[in-house]
C-alpha cells in the first residue's frame, strides 16, 4: 500500500516557482466561481463515477450481465490517480469490488475469452497489478499472467506488431498501444521479464514508422499491412484521417509504458523521440482559442467538425506527465494548461450533490467491422456524442490530477 502521494511534486520537474504558484491561484479561483465547490474537480468527478454513473460495477444492478470491458478499466486508472493523490481508502475500495465482480478464485476472469487475441481486453491488467502488488492475493496475479499469456501468442504483422484484434487481421490501431503496452511493461518490470522491452520498443516504433505523416507530424488511426480494407491506402495501408482520441490513447500509452522502460534500455531514447516528435504536433493542432483539439485533429475548420473532449484530456494528462517525468521539455505544461483551462470551460458542468458531469465526448469510433467503418471524414463526424461517456471520464480524472498535482505541491492527503 502506497504511504505517500505516488506522483512527485513538480518542483522536481524545475517548474518556475511563481509560475505554478500563479497557475495555482488561477485554476482554483476559476473553478471555484464556475462550480461554487473548492473540492477538487478529480474527486468530485470520481464520486460521481462512484457513485452515480457506475455504481452497478461493484453490485451489477443495472440486471445487465457485467462484461471485461476496457472503457471501465479506464474509469478504475483515474480513480486509482485519485487515491493516490488523497490516500483516500475508499478509491481504492471501490476498485478492488470492480475487479472482484471478475475475478474467480483461482486468476480465471468471467466474460475473458484469451483466445479473441482482442488487445482491448488487456488495459484491465494494469488494475490487476495494482490490486497484487497491494494486497498480495495471488488471485489477481494469476489474472494478471492470464492476460501476459495472451500477448505471448497474440497473432502479429510480419515485422512483430500486435494485431489489434484477431477479427481485424494484419492491422495495428493506435488505440492497441494503450491498451497493450503499458500493462506489458509494468508486468515485465515487476516479474522481471527484461527480454519483453525490446518487443514493447517495437510496437511503437512499428506503429509510428507506418502511421505517421511526415508533413503534419500526426498519426492515422490504423494501418493494414496487407492493404485489403477498404479503408486502407492501396500503397501506404494507412487509414485516411487523424482522429483525436486516436492519438491521444498512443501519447498516454508513451507516458505511461515509460514509467516502467529501463533507464538505460537501448531503445528507451527512442521511445523518448517518439514522444517528442508527437508533442510538436499535438501542439501544433491544438486550436489557439480554446485550447482544445478537434474530433479530426487537421480539419478544424472543415464543415461539422467539432472539439471533442476525451481527446483534449488525454492530451492534457500525457503532456503534463511527461513533463513532471522529465521526458519533455517543461514548456509544455502551457499546453497542458491552456487544455486543461479549455476543458473546464467547455465540457465540466455542475451536478446535483457536488459532482461534475463531462460533456461532448464521442463515444464510439473503429475501422472495419459490420456495419463497415470507412475512417472518412464524414464516418468519424457521424458518432454520437454523449455526456459521461467512461473513456472521456476516465481520461479526465487523469488529467485532473495531474493539473492539480501541477498547481500545488503542498495537495493534503488523508488516512488510507
Amino acid at each position: 500500500m502506497p504511504k505517500q502521494m505516488c506522483l512527485r511534486l513538480w518542483s522536481d520537474a524545475k517548474i518556475p516557482t511563481m509560475a505554478m504558484l500563479h497557475f495555482s491561484i488561477l485554476l482554483t479561483a476559476s473553478l471555484t466561481t464556475a462550480f461554487g465547490q473548492t473540492a477538487p474537480l478529480s474527486e468530485r468527478m470520481a464520486d460521481t463515477a462512484m457513485n452515480t454513473l457506475w455504481r452497478d460495477a461493484t453490485k451489477n444492478e443495472s440486471g445487465t450481465p457485467a462484461k471485461w470491458t476496457y472503457d471501465h478499466g479506464l474509469v478504475l486508472k483515474g480513480i486509482e490517480g485519485v487515491w493516490h493523490a488523497t490516500g483516500d481508502r475508499k478509491y481504492f475500495n471501490y476498485i478492488k469490488q470492480s475487479m472482484d465482480q471478475y475475478i474467480n478464485a483461482d486468476g480465471t476472469i468471467k466474460t475473458y475469452k484469451l483466445d479473441d487475441y482482442n488487445l482491448d481486453n488487456v488495459l484491465n491488467g494494469r488494475v490487476l497489478l495494482l490490486l497484487y502488488k497491494t494486497t498480495r492475493e495471488e488471485k489477481y496475479r494469476n489474472a494478471a499472467a492470464l492476460l501476459r499469456a495472451q500477448l505471448k501468442t497474440q497473432p502479429r504483422t510480419s515485422e512483430g506488431g500486435f494485431w489489434h484484434k484477431k477479427i481485424y487481421p494484419s492491422q495495428m490501431w493506435l488505440d492497441g498501444l494503450y491498451m497493450g503496452e503499458p500493462f506489458y511493461a509494468e508486468y515485465a518490470a515487476t516479474f522481471h521479464e527484461d527480454a519483453a522491452f525490446d518487443d514493447i520498443a517495437r510496437q511503437f516504433i512499428l506503429m509510428e514508422l507506418h502511421s505517421r505523416d511526415t508533413k503534419t507530424g500526426l498519426l492515422y488511426h490504423g494501418w493494414d499491412e496487407s492493404r485489403k480494407q477498404r479503408w486502407a491506402n492501396p500503397v501506404t495501408g494507412r487509414s485516411p484521417n487523424f482522429w483525436g482520441r486516436a492519438v491521444g490513447w498512443y501519447a498516454m500509452a508513451l507516458v505511461d509504458t515509460l514509467d516502467h522502460f529501463p533507464e538505460h534500455h537501448p531503445q528507451r531514447a527512442a521511445l523518448l523521440a517518439i514522444l517528442k516528435r508527437l508533442a510538436t504536433a499535438v501542439e501544433r493542432y491544438q486550436d489557439p482559442k480554446s485550447g482544445l483539439w478537434y474530433q479530426v485533429l487537421d480539419k478544424g475548420d472543415a464543415k461539422g467538425n467539432y472539439l471533442e473532449a476525451s481527446a483534449a484530456c488525454m492530451f492534457v494528462y500525457a503532456l503534463a506527465k511527461a513533463v513532471r517525468q522529465g521526458y519533455l521539455p517543461a514548456a509544455y505544461l502551457a499546453v497542458a494548461r491552456k487544455g486543461y483551462q479549455g476543458i473546464t470551460t467547455q465540457f465540466v458542468e455542475p451536478k446535483g450533490g457536488g459532482g461534475v458531469n463531462l460533456k461532448g465526448t464521442v463515444s464510439v469510433a473503429g475501422l472495419g467491422g459490420n456495419p463497415y467503418r470507412d475512417g472518412s471524414y464524414e464516418y468519424y463526424l457521424s458518432e454520437k456524442v454523449v455526456t459521461n461517456d467512461p473513456k472521456g471520464v476516465g481520461a479526465f480524472l487523469l488529467a485532473s490530477v495531474e493539473m492539480e498535482t501541477a498547481g500545488s505541491s503542498k495537495r493534503p492527503g488523508k488516512s488510507q
